[in-house]
This record gives structure tokens, C-alpha cells and sequence, in this order.
């Protein structure tokens, strides 16, 4: 792979790694490709209820639970030992305080890696999740050192398991499994909910039953939420330390995990490196572009996550952000083309785009999709219309002909229910072709913050940016039909927004009214919605209208 291909660099001193402040600071985050996903502080002590080294979904594909909080690893010499991590206590303790030992942290691809300093040795620590599976690996390697002393070191791993919704706290108690160890397997199973299998190979596993109590969490404490939390420890590893040679742990939600550390890390790396040749290789654009962009095609990956359905076996999907939240119709759609056409995957593309039509209902696209025996909210007035335009970008990119007629019919459909009306009064206003949204007490748009019943900015009427958008869509679908040699009855309507658009403009050049035509009125707020009528491809505004909004 040409050197260029190569993310830029992510890495951090001694200078920041041994002071806790600033170690703290720095969060990393690997993910599967199946909704779970690892991540923790670069000093190894947790701060969020997030951090743990496998985080995976059970029961729905976004039902995460925390299975594995922590692997703590202690470095024995015959002298002495060396915790590796660091702990943060109620009492305010820091103990251990292992990330005094970090020499230094780097992302290589996107696996991080660690160096420990203990007097003349330096052992290397990385953690990955295996692509495709929940299984996430923690492995140590001793560096050969030509002036190291010959004396046989050996590392104490802690394991400390939990089985927790990952937005909770487990109390002390709270957390019964059944703990066995099978031959180099350690078996850690609650009822029919999860089973945990635990394999180091060349190393030996004691099964434990101890409660590790009352870690501090305070990035929670910022957020005003239960800010301690307690997880079992479940078992304890020793592995032999051989210079030259890796050392870990397969911790997996599959029932017999691969316990080949080097071959393991060999799959995690081909694939990053897969990802990003893949997008180099995509356009002239991004094999000349910085190193950096390299990293950017890396992390997009890492929100891609499969959604099967029986409509759609290999349906996949887009989380809106780690670690709180899952996928949502209107981030889905408006990341579709930067995650996915712009690093060389329109296959995922597609696959996305068919698993959010399965779920077109009344002409909208879900604003949160369901979890297990759960319905789909459909609180979103732009979704439906993004929708659209990720369809516009997915056609431009691929002239995907077959897919465009298989989902015409549908994209048709979301028209027509969107000019008689659909759920929280979203209608076309025949007196003069805008789309109107709204109800009380729902919030419809991208502002969509809500307290109790109190909806904070309801933006009921006719919003600017989902007038752009709706625009744009009847622009798509014209194209569309020529396209497919379908009858044009979207030119009409189009044309209707695109003149009654112009009572958005402010007088003055000073940009757009945020809504019109409300239960108050207009509202002449200065809010960024209003770029959307310039930026989409389609814009129902006149050149100098466009420039008005950008300055």
C-alpha cells in the first residue's frame, strides 16, 4: 500500500500520558461493526459509564450492555510489582496510579497502542475489537531489550465484568452470574441473557467472585447523574512474559473465540487497512489528499453497524454518535454520502438506503429506529426529506439504475402522502405549495430539545429549512422520473414551492425568516437552518438571496 495511504499519526508523550489531568482527557473508541463498541481514557481508568472493553448489544442490535469493564494488568518481577492501570475511587483516591509508566500512545490504524516503561523494559499494550463479532482482545507485548536483565517477568490480568444497560450503574449485588473455568476457558453466564467467554492462551485462568466497589466516575458527576459505579471481578490470568512474544486475552460474546493474538491483530489491521485503501483509491481527490483524510475514511468505519431484517438480511446502519446514541433517520441520511460514496463504499450505501425504505411508513422515515418488540418514533419533519437527497447522491454516484427503479415507487409514495399530510401535521399548504409541520408538544426539526412536555423551540409552521428540503426533493424526483421515463409530476409542485419560497426572504439582505406563517407570526431568528437553501444541490433561491444568507 503506497505510504501515503497511511493515517496520520495520533500519538501522545510521556508529558501527557503521566499526567492524569490530561490523560483523562484523551478518550479512545474502537467498534465492531455490529453496534458494539470499547473505549476507555488513555490513563486506563474509567470516567464515563461508558468506558469498558466490551460494550455489545444484547437482545436488539442496539441493546448494549456492558460485559466487560476492565482487564488490569500488573507486571510481577521477582522484586516487585507494577500496575499497569489506574483506578479513580469514591474516597477520591487514585489507586493504582499506573499511568505514570506510560511512555507514550499512539492509534495505529485504529488500534491503540500503549508503551509501559519499568525500568530497562518497555512492554507494548494494544487493544482491538474483532471486525464482525463481539469479541474484543487485550494483548501485551515485552520488547526485546539487548541490555535487560534475564530474570522471568509475568503479568496478573484482573478481569471485572458487569452486565448493565450501558447508560446505568450496577449496584453491589446486582450482578449474580455463574463463573467456571473449562479447560483455558472462563465461562461467565447470567441466565439466558449472556454468556461470556474468557480464553488466554498459554496463560492460566482462575475463576474469582470479588466486588470491585465504588469507582468514581466524574465525567457523569458533570453531568449530573449517579456518579459511582461497581463491577465483579470474575476471574484472574497470569501470563508468562517471553521478549519477542504476544501475550492477551480473547474476551467475546461468541462462543469460542479465536485465542491467536497475532493472527487476530493481523485481521483487525488488514481490515483498517482495507477501509482506507479503499477510499485512497475511490478518486484522484483522495489518493493526493493529506494524510489526515486517511484517518477521517478510518473513523467513519466505525459507525457503520449491521441492521439485519428479514426484508433486508444484510441491512446496515449509521450510529449517530458514541457512545449515547443509536441510529437516527436524520443523521443516517445526511452522513450517508460522507461516510459511505466519499471513501469508495456505495455497496453500504445501498444497503443502508434499503433498510431505512423497509421502514417508510405514512411517507416518513423514522427519527430513532425500535429496539426489540419496540416501535419506530416518527417525530421528524426532515428525515422523510433527507431521505431524498442521500438517494440523489447515491444515483450520482453510481447511475444504479435497477436500485432507482425498485425504490421510485416508494420515493413517489412519500410525495403524495407528504402533499395530502401525514403524522403531526406535516401537509403541503395548497394555497401556495410550502410544507407545513407541527403539532404541540412534539418536536419535529433538528432543534429538538425537550424537557418534560416543554418543547423548547417548536418551530410549528412552515420551517426554512424543511421548505428547502422540500424543494430539493421535488427537484430529485423530476430528475428521477426523466430518468427512468416515468411521468414528471413533480416539476408542478416544484416550481409552486420555489416561488412562494421567496416570502422567506428578509428585506434588506439580512438572510432568511427561521419559520413562517406560525401560530405567532414569522420568525425573523438568526439561526444557521437557513443555509440549507443555499447549500442543498437544488436551491429555491436567486443568486443574490444565496449570497445574503452566506454573509
Amino acid at each position: 500500500m503506497d505510504e501515503r495511504a497511511a493515517p496520520s499519526a495520533i500519538r501522545f508523550s510521556r508529558a501527557i500520558c503521566g499526567d492524569l489531568g490530561q490523560a483523562e482527557r484523551r478518550e479512545w473508541w474502537i467498534a465492531n461493526g455490529r453496534g458494539g463498541y470499547a473505549g476507555g481514557t488513555i490513563a486506563g481508568s474509567l470516567t464515563r459509564r461508558y468506558h469498558g472493553l466490551l460494550i455489545a448489544p444484547v437482545g436488539s442490535p442496539l441493546g448494549r450492555r456492558l460485559i466487560l469493564a476492565k482487564a488490569d494488568a500488573t507486571v510481577i518481577a521477582p522484586e516487585r510489582s507494577y500496575p499497569l492501570f489506574t483506578n479513580r475511587w469514591k474516597s477520591g483516591a487514585i489507586s493504582p496510579a499506573g499511568h505514570i509508566r506510560i511512555g507514550s500512545f499512539r492509534l495505529d490504524y485504529s488500534v491503540p497502542v500503549w508503551t509501559y516503561e519499568i525500568g530497562p523494559h518497555c512492554i507494548e499494550a494494544r487493544i482491538w475489537m474483532e471486525p464482525g463479532t463481539h469479541t474484543t482482545y487485550t494483548a501485551w507485548l515485552l520488547r526485546p531489550q539487548p541490555d535487560a536483565p534475564e530474570h522471568a517477568l509475568s503479568l496478573r490480568v484482573t478481569l471485572l465484568a458487569n452486565n448493565r444497560d450501558h447508560h446505568g450503574a450496577t449496584v453491589v449485588g446486582g450482578f449474580a452470574p455463574d463463573i467456571a473455568v473449562e479447560g483455558e476457558h472462563l465461562l461467565v453466564t447470567e441466565g439466558g441473557s449472556f454468556s461470556l467467554t474468557i480464553r488466554a492462551r498459554g496463560g492460566t485462568i482462575v475463576a474469582k467472585r470479588d466486588w470491585y466497589r465504588d469507582f468514581a466516575l466524574p465525567l457523569e458527576a458533570e453531568r449530573g447523574l449517579d456518579a459511582i459505579d461497581n463491577h465483579l471481578c470474575v476471574g484472574e490470568v497470569t501470563l508468562p512474559l517471553v521478549p519477542g512474544q504476544w501475550r492477551g486475552i480473547a474476551a467475546s460474546l461468541e462462543a469460542n473465540p479465536s485465542d491467536d493474538i497475532e493472527a487476530a491483530l493481523k485481521r483487525r489491521l488488514d481490515h483498517d487497512r482495507s477501509i482506507v485503501s479503499t477510499a485512497v483509491a475511490s478518486s484522484p481527490a483522495m489518493s493526493d489528499a493529506p494524510p489526515w483524510i486517511a484517518r477521517l475514511a478510518l473513523a467513519a468505519d466505525a459507525f457503520i453497524f449491521a441492521r439485519p431484517l428479514a426484508s433486508v438480511p444484510d441491512g446496515q446502519s449509521v450510529i449517530a454518535g458514541y457512545p449515547w446514541f443509536g441510529d437516527w433517520g436524520r443523521d443516517t441520511m445526511i452522513s450517508l454520502p460522507g461516510l459511505t460514496l466519499a471513501t469508495g463504499r456505495p455497496n453500504i450505501a445501498r444497503r443502508i438506503l434499503a433498510t431505512f425504505s423497509s421502514f417508510v411508513s405514512q411517507g416518513m422515515l423514522p427519527n430513532v429506529f425500535p429496539g426489540a418488540g419496540e416501535h419506530a418514533d416518527y417525530n421528524t419533519a426532515d428525515a422523510s426529506l433527507w431521505f431524498f437527497e442521500a438517494w440523489r447522491a447515491y444515483f450520482d454516484a453510481t447511475k444504479d439504475v435497477a436500485a432507482l427503479r425498485e425504490v421510485f415507487p416508494i420515493l413517489s409514495d412519500m410525495i403524495d402522502w407528504h402533499q395530502r399530510g401525514t403524522r403531526y401535521g406535516i401537509a403541503v399548504d395548497k394555497a401556495d405549495g410550502l410544507l407545513k409541520a407541527g403539532v404541540a408538544g412534539v418536536q419535529l426539526t433538528w432543534m429538538d430539545a425537550k424537557v418534560g412536555d416543554w418543547v423548547v423551540t417548536p418551530r410549528i409552521g412552515k420551517p426554512v429549512e424543511i421548505n428547502a428540503l422540500w424543494y430539493n426533493a421535488l427537484r430529485v424526483m423530476s430528475s428521477f422520473a426523466a430518468v427512468l421515463e416515468e411521468p414528471d409530476r413533480f416539476s408542478a409542485p416544484a416550481g409552486a414551492a420555489r416561488r412562494s419560497f421567496a416570502r422567506f426572504v428578509r428585506s434588506g439582505g439580512e438572510g432568511l425568516y427561521d419559520v413562517i406563517d406560525g401560530p405567532s407570526g414569522d420568525d425573523a431568528s438568526v439561526r444557521p437552518n437557513q443555509i440549507f437553501a443555499v447549500s442543498l444541490p437544488h436551491s429555491p433561491l436567486a443568486g443574490a438571496d444565496q449570497q445574503n444568507v452566506v454573509r
